[in-house]
Formats: structure tokens, C-alpha cells, sequence
């Protein structure tokens, strides 16, 4: 049995701090505990139901009521923030796993991706709103291009290396309309901040207005879209491996993109191309 004891950043964090103990699991007939699921574990719920994979500390009922995701977050808060090396010897010394370290193993992990898109499909109400959303896209274009446009903690985040002005991801997108000037191109925005499509003139874009579950259907849509674009983040990252499509990341304004730039993310550190991603 393996058994997850960390709670590693927002969602798409932990959701890679899952992927090769499940690929390990799969592969060796074994099952997982996961200790500190993160908020949105019920809009997956062939993840929450799996049965091999146990939650201990989830009970619909306690979450819903007594304030259980109050305790609970402020007990995952500080499984993160208060971590100590002797907590981390006595994980160690009774055989659990730190999910975050697994991101630097890869063997498994291709065989199992079926799997995995199956237990991290999300509830088809957030399947049928993201399918509607590309659907729409495509009525009027050959290609959807997902636009992942990360800011505000991104204004500090490595100094605000990844923190672009949305004038530059307009001057991206224009660049992808030149680069399949042959084809009709629309894209499908997600951000973390509110602001008005009229920024991105001459482009065809969607995005999504606030919704109860807005993270997961906007990483959803991403996945479904034909490429997918944006600064470095588990975000996309996540988006491109579980769907199967081609990304690019953007580590510079001055970044010059071709057809060539896209290729699908194989593991948490390299694309299908070969090209290996930082370990940020």
C-alpha cells in the first residue's frame, strides 16, 4: 500500500503529486491512501470512488456541515506550511510518500494514461459545459487554440519572470493566427482575473463567465481545445497531459513561436518532443 501525507500547492499541484503513485499502483496491483485530497476531489468522481485509491479524512457529510472544510483546510495548511524535518522523518520512517517528490518519476506513466484520463474525468456536468464551450468555438474556426493567462501571484512569483501584460498575449495570439494563416483560428481564454475580451482585437475568443466550479471547467476546456498556449504552470501543464494536446510555453515576451513550438507534455518534465521543462 502507498500512502500520500503531503498537500503540495492549489489543485493541479496535487493532482501531479497523485499521477505516478496511481500509474505505480496500476502497474503493480497495488492501492493508495491519499491523506489530504484537495477541495475539488468531488468534481472527479471516479477519482473519489476508485477502488483501489481511499480517502480516510473525507466524509461527505462532516465537509458539508461543522464548518469540516474549515478544520480541514487549516489542517492541510499546515501539513504545508509548518512541515518540519522531523515530520518528514516519521513519514519516512513508517513508509509514506511525499506525492511531490514522485514528479521526478516517469515509468508507468505513458502506459497508464488511459487510466488516468478516466479517473480524473471530471462529472459530466463539467464535461458537457467545457464540450459546449469548444463546440461553439468551432462553429466559426478550424482551430481552437486554449489561452492560459496567469497573473496575479505571477507578479511575484520568480520576480514576475512569468508575469505578462495582456497586450503581449494578444501579440501571441496574433502570432498564431499568422502561423496557420490558412485556417480560421478562435481561442478560448481562462484566467485567475476578470477583464474584457475587447483587449484581443482581430481575434475570435471565449471565455467563461463565473461559475461554481470554474478552475476545474476552465482546466477541462483547456484540455479539450487543439493547442493550448501559456506561461510555465501545473495549470496547463495538466491540461496538455491529461487531454493529449499540444502546448507551448511562454518564458519571454520577446519569445518567437512556430508551428514547431506545440508538443503534448508526456510526464511533469518533458514534452513529447524530447524538450525538458525547469524545475521551477
Amino acid at each position: 500500500m502507498i500512502i500520500i501525507y503531503d498537500a503540495p500547492g492549489q489543485t493541479c499541484n496535487r493532482l501531479w503529486s497523485y499521477v505516478f503513485s496511481i500509474a505505480r499502483c496500476i502497474a503493480e496491483h497495488r492501492k493508495l491512501v491519499i491523506l489530504f485530497h484537495d477541495e475539488s476531489i468531488e468534481d472527479f468522481p471516479s477519482f473519489l470512488h476508485c477502488p483501489y485509491i481511499y480517502f480516510p479524512l473525507w466524509h461527505k457529510w462532516l465537509f458539508e456541515h461543522c464548518n469540516g472544510w474549515k478544520y480541514y483546510k487549516g489542517l492541510t495548511w499546515r501539513i504545508k506550511f509548518d512541515y518540519n524535518e522531523r515530520w518528514g522523518k516519521l513519514c519516512d520512517f513508517f513508509g509514506f510518500t511525499n506525492g511531490w517528490k514522485t514528479r521526478f518519476e516517469s515509468c508507468y506513466v505513458k502506459q497508464a494514461l488511459p487510466e488516468l484520463q478516466k479517473i480524473f474525468r471530471p462529472k459530466d456536468e463539467i464535461m458537457q459545459k467545457a464540450q459546449a464551450m469548444v463546440d461553439s468555438l468551432r462553429e466559426s474556426s478550424d482551430l481552437v487554440v486554449g489561452v492560459h493567462i496567469r497573473r496575479g501571484d505571477y507578479s511575484s512569483w520568480h520576480d514576475g519572470r512569468f508575469y505578462f501584460e495582456l497586450e503581449t498575449y494578444h501579440q501571441f495570439m496574433l502570432r498564431i493566427q499568422q502561423i496557420y494563416k490558412d485556417k480560421k483560428v478562435s481561442f478560448f481564454i481562462c484566467s485567475n482575473e476578470d477583464f474584457s475580451l475587447d483587449v484581443f482585437k482581430q481575434c475570435d475568443c471565449q471565455r467563461f463567465g463565473k461559475e461554481p466550479s470554474g478552475a476545474i471547467l476552465d482546466l477541462y476546456t483547456l484540455s479539450l481545445c487543439d493547442q493550448l498556449i501559456g506561461p510555465i504552470s501545473t495549470y496547463s501543464r495538466w491540461a496538455s497531459f491529461i487531454g493529449e494536446k499540444p502546448l507551448c510555453f511562454i518564458d519571454s515576451k520577446s519569445q518567437i513561436i512556430t508551428a514547431e513550438s506545440f508538443s503534448k507534455i508526456v510526464d511533469f518534465f518533458h514534452f513529447e518532443n524530447g524538450n525538458e521543462i525547469y524545475d521551477w
